[in-house]
This record gives C-alpha cells, sequence and structure tokens, in this order.
C-alpha cells in the first residue's frame, strides 16, 4: 500500500478531558470546533489561514470575545478525519494512504481547503497523491472505492472519486483479463468484496468494453453471488432485502451467451430468489435462462422448493423451463424427419438427455402426496414422444405414484398408466411390470404380450395377435369401459385383429364379480419355434387373478 506523508512537525495534540482534545502550545488557544461530540480548542491563525469556511464562520461571529466558538453538524465525516486536517494546518506530520484517503478528501472540500485559501494547500496534495499513486495500484484503488461507500458517499460521487476508482478497476480488468499463461481470471475473487452498487457498475463497465470473455464474466458472477447470497432459513428482513438487491443486480448483468455461466450456477439463483420470494418476473426469467440449457441439470436441481402449501416442489417452473428448452430445440421439418427416422440430428442428444432428466425429476416429485396425476401427465407428456428411447424411466413414475397415493380410483390409474408404451419396455422391466399389483389388468397384458412377442421374433416367429382367451378377456373389458362411458358395445361382434390395438388401450381393472368366466373359452395357439413361455401364455385359466397367478409364476421360472 503506498503511503503520502505531509508535514513535518512532531504530533503535539493531546486529551485535555475526556471528549477535548487540544494542542501544547505556549499561546492560548482561542478557537473552540465542536464536530460529532468531541470538541477541538486550537488556534484562530493557522486553521483559518487554510480553511475558507472558517474564516466565514469566524467572521459571521457577533461579540466573539476571546475565544470564538464554531459548531459544524452537518460535517461529513467522523471526528479524525478534521483532527488529521486541523494538524496539516499545524504542519504536524501526517500520513495519507488508500486507507484514509476518502473521509479526509471529504473533510477538506467541507472545510475549502483548497488552493484559494493557501498556495499548496490540502485539497491539491491529495488529488495528486490519488491521480498518480492510489489509482494505480490494484488493491489501493479497491479499498478507496470500498471507502466512499462509508464516508459520505454523495460526497464521494459529487467529489467523482467513486466514479474514477470504478473506472480504474473496469480499466485494470479490461486491460489484463487473463494472468499470463492461465485460463482463468485473477480479478474474480478481489470484486467480492465490494458492495453490490460499487460491483455493478464495475461490472457493467467491464462488459461495454467488449474484450473480457463472457465466461470469465460468467465467472465472476458466480464468484460474488456465492459471497453475498448465504440463503439461510433464520436470515432478518433487512439481509433478505439486500440478497434481493443483489440477486436482480446479477441477473442483469448475466451474459447472454449460452454457456457463459453453468445450468447449475442459475438453478441455484433460481432457488434463492424462490427461498427470498423474488418477484415473478424475475424467477421465470432465471427459468427461461435455465431452459436454454437444461441438457446440463440434474434431476436434484430441478427440485426447487414450493412457496404454497399444493405440492412440496414447484413443478410450473419447471414446465417453464422444459417449454423454453423446446421452443429454442425446436426442429426444422427436414431435420424433423430426420429424428423420427432414427438419426441424430444437431439437438437429438440434447434432446434425449433432457428426456432422460425429466423421466428422473417426475420419479422425485411423484412421492409428493399433493401431487396432482394431471400435473404429473402434464410434465410427462411434454417430453416428445421420440426422446425416450425407453420407457422403463417411465414406468418408475408410474410405479411410484401409485405406491404414493394407492387412494387413487380407477380411471386416474387408467388414465396414468395409458402414458406407458409397452413395447419400449426393457426385459427388466416387463418383468417387474408383470409382477406389479398395482397395476391395471390391461397394462400387464400388454406387457407380457410385447413381451412374447419380443421373445417369439427373436425365435424367428412373428405374433401377429393375442392367444383367443386373452383376446376375448380383452374385448370383454374393452365393452365394459365403453358401457361405463355412456356408450354401448355390441358384444356378438369379435374384435378385429385391426381394432385389437384400440380394444388394448380401453382396458379396465377387472374384478372377479363382473366377467362371465364361461364366455372365456380355452385356445392352444400353437406355434413352431416359439418359446415354451409364450406358448403357456396360450393355455392360461380363465380366471382373472389366476391368469395373473400363472403369470406371476411363470416370470419367477424364468428369474431362476
Amino acid at each position: 500500500m503506498k503511503f503520502m506523508k505531509l508535514g513535518y512537525r512532531p504530533d503535539s495534540f493531546f486529551f485535555a478531558a475526556e471528549a477535548i482534545r487540544s494542542v501544547s502550545s505556549e499561546v492560548s488557544t482561542d478557537l473552540e470546533i465542536h464536530v460529532h461530540g468531541s470538541l477541538y480548542r486550537l488556534h484562530k491563525f493557522p486553521l483559518l489561514s487554510k480553511c475558507l469556511r472558517l474564516q466565514k464562520l469566524c467572521s459571521e461571529i457577533q461579540d466573539a470575545g476571546e475565544i470564538a466558538v464554531v459548531h459544524l453538524p452537518e460535517f461529513p465525516c467522523d471526528a479524525d478525519a478534521f483532527e488529521l486536517c486541523a494538524k496539516f494546518c499545524y504542519g504536524i506530520a501526517i500520513t495519507l494512504s488508500a486507507l484514509n484517503i476518502v473521509p479526509v478528501w471529504c473533510a477538506a472540500h467541507y472545510l475549502r481547503m483548497s488552493d484559494d485559501a493557501d498556495r499548496g494547500n490540502l485539497l491539491g496534495k491529495l488529488d495528486v497523491f490519488f491521480r498518480s499513486c492510489i489509482l494505480r495500484r490494484w488493491k489501493d484503488t479497491l479499498v478507496a472505492l470500498q471507502s466512499t461507500r462509508q464516508h459520505a458517499p454523495p460526497l464521494c460521487e459529487e467529489l467523482g472519486i467513486t466514479g474514477r476508482c470504478v473506472d480504474a478497476v473496469a480499466t485494470a480488468v479490461v486491460a489484463n483479463p487473463l494472468l499470463p499463461g492461465a485460463s482463468g481470471s485473477w480479478w474474480d475473487d478481489d470484486l467480492t468484496e465490494l458492495c453490490v452498487d460499487h460491483y455493478w457498475r464495475v461490472m457493467v463497465a467491464v462488459k461495454s468494453a467488449g474484450i473480457v470473455p463472457a465466461k470469465l464474466v460468467g465467472e465472476a458472477l458466480r464468484a460474488y453471488a456465492l459471497r453475498w447470497l448465504p440463503i439461510h432459513d433464520d436470515d432478518g428482513g433487512e439481509l433478505t432485502a439486500k440478497q434481493r438487491l443483489v440477486m436482480e443486480k446479477i441477473l442483469s448483468l448475466l451474459p447472454q451467451e449460452k454457456g457463459s455461466v453453468s445450468c447449475n450456477f442459475l438453478l441455484n439463483l433460481l432457488k434463492a430468489a424462490n427461498f427470498l420470494q423474488a418477484s415473478t418476473s424475475l424467477q421465470l426469467e432465471l427459468a427461461r435462462r435455465v431452459g436454454s440449457q437444461l441438457e446440463e441439470a440434474t434431476a436434484g436441481d430441478l427440485l426447487i422448493p414450493s412457496n404454497s402449501s399444493d405440492t412440496l416442489y414447484d413443478v410450473d417452473i419447471v414446465m417453464t423451463m422444459l417449454d423454453e428448452f423446446l421452443l429454442q430445440v425446436q426442429s426444422p421439418a427436414s431435420e424433423r424427419k430426420v429424428e423420427l427416422e432414427g438419426r441424430l440430428s444437431s439437438s437429438h442428444s440434447s434432446k434425449l438427455r433432457v428426456a432422460k432428466l425429466i423421466d428422473g425429476y417426475l420419479q422425485e416429485i411423484a412421492r409428493d402426496n399433493n401431487l396432482s396425476v394431471e400435473k404429473l401427465i402434464a410434465v410427462a407428456q411434454a417430453v416428445p414422444d421420440f426422446a425416450r428411447v425407453d420407457h422403463d424411466d417411465l414406468y418408475r413414475v408410474i410405479d411410484i405414484y401409485l405406491r404414493s397415493h394407492p387412494e387413487l380410483d380407477k380411471n386416474a390409474r387408467k388414465q396414468l398408466c395409458r402414458m406407458l408404451d409397452c413395447k419400449k419396455l426393457s426385459v427388466e422391466a416387463c418383468m417387474k411390470a408383470a409382477q406389479n399389483e398395482l397395476l391395471p389388468l390391461r397394462v400387464v397384458v400388454q406387457v407380457l404380450f410385447s413381451e412374447q412377442s419380443r421373445a417369439a421374433a427373436l425365435s424367428g416367429c412373428q405374433v401377429t395377435e393375442l392367444p383367443g382367451n386373452l383376446k376375448t378377456l380383452l374385448a370383454k373389458t374393452a365393452v365394459e369401459d365403453e358401457e361405463d362411458r355412456g356408450r354401448s358395445i355390441s358384444k356378438s361382434k369379435c374384435p378385429t385383429a385391426e381394432k385389437l390395438e384400440t380394444l388394448k388401450m380401453k382396458l379396465a381393472q377387472e374384478h372377479d364379480d363382473e366377467i362371465d368366466y364361461d364366455l372365456i373359452p380355452r385356445e392352444a395357439l400353437l406355434l413352431r419355434s416359439v418359446s415354451s413361455r409364450f406358448r403357456a401364455l396360450c393355455s392360461l385359466p380363465k380366471n382373472p387373478k389366476k391368469i395373473i397367478s400363472k403369470l406371476l409364476a411363470m416370470n419367477r421360472r424364468t428369474n431362476y
């Protein structure tokens, strides 16, 4: 730190009594100055010769007598700054540095210690030292800038001290944004000590220069956020207001370039904004920024607590992120055709990652007892079908939700399970689904038929329809579904192969007393080279519960 010494006489100031300062001299004091609870007994000659304000105040005193008494209620700084100015007037040695130059400068300006009062006065010396030493040293400039926050901020702005410090800091950053031979910045940690207003002004100047890479700007913002956004449940109202201001300033400084800040950092900002109950517009803006790089997130990152009592987590804000992501990676018609054909496009891989991410997120929030089935389905169906390579994760979502919501009625269960494409389930997922007693019967049948079709295909055969007993069961349950909706379906007409897929999607959960089991025929469909497991499927019992029992036994034997 750079220092400047002025004067040569030894310090002769002393405490005459508590809160009373005086100076040792053979001449009696004739001037009393009151400054913020302190009394100074000094001499007129050395002070009035250098302080135009004191000259004016003393000249206005009537019947002053031997001792003139002056009050300085509007003195901009503390009594220590006044004492340094007074010592300068006496020629007593004083030391100035970045630590005290700002309050002394403000005090000298108030006392009007310019060259108009005396040649080589204090204000001129302060300006030279500030310009030639303070502003040329990084640490000194930062210390002086922080000092302007503590000592008469409006006056520091008026004198240009704050602005000159801000410009000097920004200039140093722009001139050398990187350390020689390094990939990171050297200045971001130092700037975290600045108040938010000063930091914002410095960063605006840095960004305006257009030289510092957006990535470095993003890293600096992250460092500042970590310093000033320690989110605690016991934060007081004043601290929360300051943090909200920090949040708003950081958001206004975020570079627009994608990848300049990490998705994790943006989500941490969003969680902080949620905790601080920042404005809805601010949170939506952050959510849109997250959406632009959503593929970088993890499922845990998306678990943002809800401010309402409806759900544990804010699902709507995640929907905003997902909508923004899909909007930004929306493919042109030609690229969409490529995706449907199963080939990679420029954004295809990111869509696959986001689909996996959303399914992982759904598994987390599915445990929430207050989460409605409609909201869960809305999030799940927002993901494009082609982005889900398999439906294993989606099956886990359904399973978790059913186990966490045992009160779910029949229609809601059917609505939930319609999301599942059994053809996209792996063998392992099929095995679990076939043994899942929470799933509607139609889903279990679909799962097993899909698995047997796959097994038959591997054996060189092709299964085009269900065995007769299951087909009749499907038709029967489909009829009952239609009747539940107030429509009727002729029972005399068997469903054709073309309608089989539609009927399968209309299955209802069965009960023993709802089906005339004598109407279900036994058929033994013999297919050459088909697995023994599929042939066992063709000879299932009539009773649905016995059907499930036999299927479970088949699956257990396969597992062994």
